[in-house]
């Protein structure tokens, strides 16, 4: 698990396994208690508490716009 990261809404995400359409790139488009993902590939949407959402993540991939 993936200690003190940070990370906000819009930010690109590879998680640890792919999704069922071949990529393990996301978009945070919720965070909260519950983090809701967005596939980058298939567009689909799921949603998972941030304890899940911090054990399948693998790194963190700064959007431009809140990077600066």
């Amino acid at each position: 698990m993936i200690n003190n990261v940070e990370f906000n809404l819009n930010d690109e995400v590879i998680m640890k396994k792919p999704h069922a359409c071949g990529t393990n790139s996301w978009t945070i488009t919720r965070n909260g208690a519950d983090i809701k993902i967005k596939c980058n590939n298939c567009s689909r949407e799921i949603m998972m508490d941030r304890l899940e959402f911090m054990r399948k993540l693998k790194k963190v991939i700064k959007n431009e716009k809140t990077s600066s």
